[in-house]
């Protein structure tokens, strides 16, 4: 935020009676940045080692009886002390932050020694609660306010549950959905009942930690949906490709999934109307359809809706980074159906390309619209250089991608030949949908055999016949 912009909503805060009259700028860290990363690095290197000598020294009492709880409480009672202070050198309040993670770790050593996963994962959400209440880094306020997140989905969702199964995803789908109903009750809370000067402080906590638990719970629901499109060959085949496929092909029982999509999409309504009742200006035919095409892919899937909801609250209340996370994990949603199973190719097909039209003709009257109506010269002028920016750098993005591309193609060309191998089905199901899920190659059961049984991080090499067609047949 500028400095006018600062002591403009400081005089408007100071004449509502939300800030008392003597309230002054708060005092600004002057050192650069630099510094302050170097000093927090060598904070770290010189607390880590130190920590693991303590524990070294503190032996069996870190695992028996009481001595989790103990060690943890008392760390995290003297990070709190270091935190809350004010006019500390910038190392020693940095030595602080590891402090704060061993005490955490410790107490949760404890507690998930000693209780259920549910209680443990509950009281350490409380504990994280506490702490960001108590210190005044809004940076950790933030990510206390994610771990919190965390722990509350874990404190929601039964202990045997915890597996990829489809009670599992029914669960999860419930324990994100209520981390955001507590987080958007925080706000209401903060913006209704916290309006007065003596609540600055506690309106400020809520802030902080309302960002980081909302940021958790909409990477968390698209973590949830699965993996979007075209993101596969970027995770590759590890645990996190696996992951992110596993998610993406189980599915629940047909009640379930049904009334987990006509909550989803009773969301996104309520998400349209919230715009609509803040927002005059989107009272419009075109974002009436907008709108419409977004609640019928609310319809379909069952984590958009929620995040439809984050995206018009944050909006509305100018919190546009939020917003912005809350897009980009509705274009994750929107992109993981593709991969899922519940519905035929045609089917996902048709929607997808029935929204695209119908956003497309809207767009088109939109803009209609708009060149009918009387506008002022100079912001014609500064609209259409605008937009003559955008699309240059749009085509040179485009040049750039192409020539990229031809320059590999030639690259190919002058120093070697493709080979082409057999794809055979890796999914049934995908053969029923006239799609390939994953890839798969046709390779020979004494080869395949072989290659299963490789450990070592060397690659594989095989020997193959190559036809006239270019495809190649592998041979051992």
């Amino acid at each position: 935020m500028s400095t006018e912009r600062f002591d403009r909503t400081l005089h408007a805060a100071i004449a509502a009676g939300i800030l008392p009259a003597g309230a002054i700028r708060p005092a600004q860290d002057a050192r650069p940045w630099p510094v302050v990363l170097l000093t927090g690095l060598g904070a770290w290197l010189a607390a880590v080692p130190l920590l693991g000598v303590v524990g070294m020294l503190l032996g069996d009492l870190i695992h028996r009886g009481v001595g989790p709880y103990l060690i943890g409480v008392l760390v995290l009672i003297a990070a709190l002390v270091v935190l809350r202070s004010k006019d500390l050198p910038l190392f020693v309040e940095q030595l602080a932050v590891p402090a704060l993670l061993v005490g955490g770790g410790s107490l949760a050593f404890g507690l998930f020694r000693d209780l259920p996963m549910q209680g443990a994962a509950a009281l350490l959400a409380v504990v994280a609660v506490g702490i960001a209440i108590a210190i005044r880094q809004p940076w950790l306020r933030v990510l206390l306010g994610a771990a919190a997140a965390l722990l509350t989905t874990f404190a929601c969702v039964p202990e045997h549950w915890v597996r990829l199964g489809r009670d599992a995803r029914v669960a999860f789908w419930l324990a994100w959905h209520l981390v955001l109903a507590i987080a958007l009750v925080a706000l209401w809370v903060q913006r209704t009942l916290l309006t007065g000067g003596k609540h600055a402080r506690h309106a400020a906590a809520i802030e902080s930690l309302a960002a980081g638990w909302l940021l958790t719970a909409l990477a968390g629901l698209a973590f949830w949906s699965g993996m979007s499109f075209m993101v596969g060959a970027s995770l590759g085949g590890g645990v996190a490709g696996e992951l992110a496929r596993e998610l993406g092909t189980r599915s629940s029982a047909w009640w379930q999934i049904e009334t987990l999509r006509a909550t989803s999409l009773i969301l996104a309504l309520g998400a349209a109307l919230w715009l609509a009742l803040g927002w005059p200006a989107l009272r419009r035919a075109w974002c009436v359809g907008v709108a419409a095409a977004l609640v019928a892919l609310a319809g379909f899937m069952p984590a958009l809706g929620a995040v439809l909801l984050v995206l018009a609250v944050c909006a509305r209340a100018a919190r546009w980074r939020i917003a912005a996370a809350a897009a980009l994990a509705a274009a994750w949603i929107i992109g993981s159906f593709y991969y899922q199973l519940d519905w035929p190719l045609s089917t996902k097909a048709l929607v997808l390309v029935g929204c695209a039209a119908l956003l497309a003709a809207l767009a088109w009257f939109a803009t209609r619209g708009e060149r009918a109506m009387p506008r002022a010269a100079a912001s014609s002028r500064v609209s259409t250089r605008a937009s003559q920016a955008v699309i240059a750098l749009g085509a040179l993005a485009v040049l750039a991608v192409a020539n990229i591309g031809i320059w590999q193609k030639e690259n190919l060309i002058a120093h070697g030949e493709p080979v082409y191998v057999e794809l055979a089905p890796a999914d049934p199901r995908s053969l029923m949908q006239g799609d390939f899920m994953r890839l798969n190659f046709r390779i020979p059961g004494d080869v395949q055999s072989r290659l299963d049984g490789l450990l070592s991080a060397e690659r594989p090499r095989v020997v193959a016949r190559r036809d006239a067609r270019g495809v190649a047949t592998l041979v051992r």
